[in-house]
């Protein structure tokens, strides 16, 4: 008698590029076939017994593990029904003419599905919309623009016309590729474009707006961004810069003092030294949320950070902002943000001219150098991570144990000193 069941199918050469097997269904009759399905996920997150996406598995949190469970079943439930009605004529077939037949009765509930997906008109711009007004209702201006950005290059590329998210498929994806490769456009431009457009679909299928018949990001390989030049300074420089004399209160020297805090702070983000408030400020920790992630971070204060903190907080309220470069995280001061922090980066240069520095530095090298010295020092990647805020899956799935303060204030120390 001729069985069918769902599998993980997880021989190496069914990997996908980020190391997730597909599950298949296994049909034996006289020998075994396979026959792979579109939806991949880890060892951990396939249930053999029941077969069934798990819902709590770290390689399953951005997929509708429902709506998957729901097809998984249908077609599997699809195919025992045709080795039942072949009854004992299945005796006179192949195990490929078996699932050819299989395959067939799938395809017609795919027209069916297509069919009720087609009335489905809601478009990338829409949805994009109702993402974009949240992000800045978060007060997160730079992720509501790329994906304004990401949505407005995805129209352009088909000439004005709003895109359904059913037109969404790996050949559209690959044809926006192309053009913009073309274009002379870099992989980093083209893969940003397409994670912002990613996080949109997803977004929709995940709130049950879309239901796809495929997921084109699933089969479809976004360009890998190349690295680019190492933006880090070496412990000499942070040292030389240290040591700069400026005109107290002039532009250069809160800059310097910016640059300095940014590094003590384990590689803090301009904007949120720009957000640190007196009331962040603890007996011996600053404890502030990251822009990015919002995220909890705390950072034990270091000597030096202890003594510029000393100007800058003398005679303040609890509300007031530390730096002059304040920002309170909304869309309406965002612009002037924007304008400080060009600024900023402008002074940055002048700082390196006047320390010997060849490179051009910019804010975001304060962070790169944090991490790169502690590299060269031989701490650890998963204190380095840990102390720099990262928050991913991969970043989860790569650095599973945490670090308590201690051992991450004894890394800094060591760093800053």
């Amino acid at each position: 008698m001729a069985r069918a069941r769902l599998i993980l199918d997880v021989r190496m050469h069914s990997k996908n590029a980020d190391g997730l097997f597909p599950i298949a269904l296994r049909l034996y009759h006289k020998k075994q076939k396979i026959v792979r399905l579109p939806f991949f996920t880890s060892r951990e997150g396939w249930d053999d017994k029941n077969m069934i996406f798990k819902k709590s598995a770290i390689a399953n949190r951005e997929q509708n593990c429902d709506l998957i469970n729901k097809e998984l079943n249908e077609k599997l439930y699809s195919a025992k029904s045709i080795i039942d009605k072949l009854g004992k004529t299945i005796n006179d077939i192949s195990v490929n003419i078996l699932t050819e037949n299989i395959k067939e009765s799938w395809d017609k509930m795919l027209d069916s599905d297509l069919k009720k997906n087609l009335s489905n008109e809601i478009s990338l711009s829409e949805w994009g919309q109702v993402l974009i007004d949240r992000k800045l209702r978060e007060g997160k201006p730079s992720t509501a623009k790329w994906y304004k950005d990401s949505i407005a290059a995805f129209v352009n590329f088909n000439n004005g016309v709003p895109i359904k998210l059913y037109h969404l498929n790996v050949t559209f994806l690959k044809e926006f590729e192309l053009a913009n490769k073309a274009k002379g456009n870099s992989n980093n431009g083209i893969s940003s474009y397409m994670r912002g457009i990613r996080a949109i679909y997803n977004s929709a299928i995940k709130e049950d707006m879309y239901i796809p018949i495929k997921n084109p990001f699933n089969h479809y390989k976004i360009p890998t961004s190349r690295r680019t030049k190492k933006k880090a300074l070496s412990k000499e420089s942070i040292i030389t810069i240290r040591n700069l004399k400026y005109k107290k209160g002039s532009n250069l020297w809160h800059s310097q003092n910016y640059l300095l805090c940014m590094f003590n702070c384990r590689g803090m983000n301009l904007i949120d030294l720009a957000k640190l408030r007196l009331k962040d400020i603890g007996e011996s920790r600053i404890f502030y949320g990251r822009s990015k992630t919002g995220d909890p971070l705390s950072v034990k204060i270091t000597g030096e950070f202890a003594t510029i903190l000393k100007y800058y907080t003398e005679g303040k309220k609890l509300d007031d902002f530390v730096f002059p470069i304040g920002y309170d995280g909304s869309v309406e001061t965002f612009k002037k943000y924007k304008s400080d922090r060009r600024l900023v980066n402008k002074l940055f240069k002048i700082i390196a001219q006047d320390a010997g520095i060849e490179e051009k530095i910019t804010s975001y090298y304060i962070r790169h150098s944090w991490a790169t010295i502690a590299k060269n020092m031989g701490i650890s990647t998963e204190i380095i991570s840990e102390g720099l805020g990262h928050h991913s899956l991969k970043t989860t799935e790569i650095y599973l144990k945490s670090f308590d303060n201690s051992v991450l204030d004894d890394a800094n120390e060591l760093i800053v000193s």
